[in-house]
Formats: C-alpha cells, sequence, structure tokens
C-alpha cells in the first residue's frame, strides 16, 4: 500500500514531466537567444529553471509555471551577464550585436510577449527605462545588415538514396 506523501510525489513528478514536454523547447529557445547559441550556456540556463521550478513546483499550484520557469532563467542569465564566460568573442549573429541587457529586453518584450510593466518588474528597472533599452536595440538589429546566410549540410541518407 502507497503512503499519502508517495502517491504526492508521483503526482508532482507526473505533472512536472508534462510540464518540461511542453515548456523545455520554448525555454530552451529563449536561452539561446539570450546567449546568442551558446550551447553549453543554453543547457546551463535550462538546468537551473527547470531545477528550481522542480524545488518549488508544490508552491507553484495556481500559478503559471511557465512563467516561474522563465523568471528563474531570466534572472540566472542576468546574474551571469556581468561573469567572465558571457564576454568571450560574440558568435556570429543579429543579437550577439546587443548588449546582455538589451538581448534580455528584446526577447522577453518581442519573443515572449511579456508586457513592459512586468520586464521593469522582473529586472528592477523604471518602464522607461525599458522601453528605451528595446528601442535601441532595436535600432541596432534594424541598422545592422543580416549576415551571409551559411550553407546548410544535408545529411547523407545511409544506404544512398531511395
Amino acid at each position: 500500500m502507497r503512503s499519502g506523501h508517495e502517491e504526492s510525489e508521483r503526482r508532482r513528478s507526473y505533472e512536472f514531466e508534462a510540464f518540461v514536454g511542453g515548456a523545455a523547447g520554448r525555454l530552451l529557445h529563449v536561452a539561446a537567444l539570450l546567449t546568442c547559441e551558446d550551447a553549453k550556456a543554453c543547457d546551463q540556463l535550462l538546468c537551473h529553471a527547470l531545477s528550481r521550478a522542480y524545488l518549488n513546483w508544490t508552491r507553484l499550484r495556481g500559478e503559471d509555471p511557465y512563467a516561474y520557469a522563465r523568471q528563474e532563467l531570466v534572472l540566472a542569465y542576468a546574474r551571469r551577464a556581468g561573469a567572465r564566460w558571457l564576454h568571450r568573442e560574440p558568435r556570429d549573429g543579429r543579437l550577439s550585436r546587443l548588449t546582455a541587457q538589451e538581448r534580455l529586453v528584446l526577447v522577453l518584450r518581442l519573443y515572449e510577449g511579456v508586457d513592459e510593466e512586468q520586464v521593469a518588474a522582473l529586472l528592477g528597472m523604471p518602464v522607461d527605462r525599458v522601453r528605451a533599452v528595446c528601442a535601441r536595440a532595436c535600432n541596432t538589429l534594424r541598422s545592422t545588415p543580416p549576415a551571409a546566410a551559411a550553407p546548410v549540410a544535408v545529411p547523407a541518407v545511409a544506404g544512398g538514396a531511395r
């Protein structure tokens, strides 16, 4: 016979696995946009966000777990933005031309659709500052010509084409 605690843990694990199945891809994309597709940094941010969400899963009942996980991802990125590992040579890509703060505001506002007031509260800055950073980031992206697209390698089919 199972105890109530064991049943609760099973339900918690099942719910969390379902959440990860639906949200991990989108959170990973947010991490990729923030880190300019640095795979190691993306994985670190995603693991941090998901582990924090799992630790607080029972407390999140009735709340939006995606918003919480995104908040943890964003805060981890913001904490690390000043760290040495993010100041490496920028990767290719249009977002790499933005500062960490500009990428953060732009991704939250335009990709995630978070309103200005929520972004301001999350990042601890005035709403006017969020608007200014977003406008500056958009202007930078508009004034930067897109890089030439690299050719896409198509994997060969084992055993020849059919």
